[in-house]
C-alpha cells in the first residue's frame, strides 16, 4: 500500500497554532473529554484549534475558518503552513465515522487583535469552555496521548518561529 493509499483512511484536518505578539500560544480547553478511552476524565483537555478540511477546500482557508469558528478570532496573519501531512490514529473505541484517524497540516498564525476578540461561543458548535495563553513547550503534556507525538513535533518545528517572534 502506497503512502497516498494509507492517508485515504485518515480524515483531512487542519490545526492552528496561534501565537500572540509575545510568542505565547493559544490553548483551549475542550468541552468534551476522552473518558472511556483509557484516559482520566478531565485530563488532557487543552489543545490547539483544529478541525476537518472540507472537500476541495484550500488548507489556509480551512485554517482561518476553523480558527474563527472555534475562537472567534479573525485578526490573524498566516505565518506558515507545514509541508506534507502528519497523521495519528484514533484510540480503540473512538469512532469518527469510518476514519482510522486524522491526517493534518498545521498553520502557524500571529494574533493581531486583542484578547477581547476571543469568543468561544462564536459558532453554534462550541468546542472549548476556557482558553489561555501559554508556552509552546507545554503543549505535549496538555494534549491527549494519542495526539502527543504530533504536538511534540510541532514544538520542535515551531520553536525557531516562536523565538523569532520574541525578538
Amino acid at each position: 500500500m502506497g503512502q497516498s493509499d494509507f492517508y485515504r483512511r485518515f480524515r483531512p484536518n487542519v490545526g492552528v497554532v496561534l501565537f500572540n505578539r509575545g510568542g505565547k500560544v493559544w490553548f483551549g480547553r475542550r468541552l468534551s473529554d476522552f473518558s472511556g478511552l483509557g484516559e482520566e476524565p478531565g485530563d488532557y483537555r487543552w489543545q490547539f484549534p483544529q478541525g476537518g478540511v472540507d472537500s476541495e477546500e484550500d488548507i489556509a482557508a480551512a485554517a482561518f475558518r476553523e480558527l474563527k469558528e472555534e475562537t472567534g478570532v479573525s485578526s490573524a496573519r498566516l505565518l506558515l503552513l507545514t509541508p506534507g501531512w502528519v497523521a495519528y490514529e484514533f484510540p480503540a473505541g473512538y469512532k469518527k465515522k469510518n476514519w482510522k484517524g486524522q491526517r493534518q497540516k498545521w498553520a502557524a498564525m500571529l494574533f493581531e487583535g486583542n484578547d477581547a476578540e476571543i469568543d468561544l461561543q462564536a459558532d453554534d458548535h462550541q468546542e472549548f469552555d476556557e482558553w489561555r495563553w501559554g508556552e509552546l513547550e507545554e503543549a505535549p503534556k496538555l494534549i491527549v496521548p494519542f495526539k502527543r507525538r504530533v504536538y511534540e513535533d510541532l514544538v520542535i518545528s515551531l520553536k525557531p518561529l516562536r523565538d523569532f517572534l520574541r525578538q
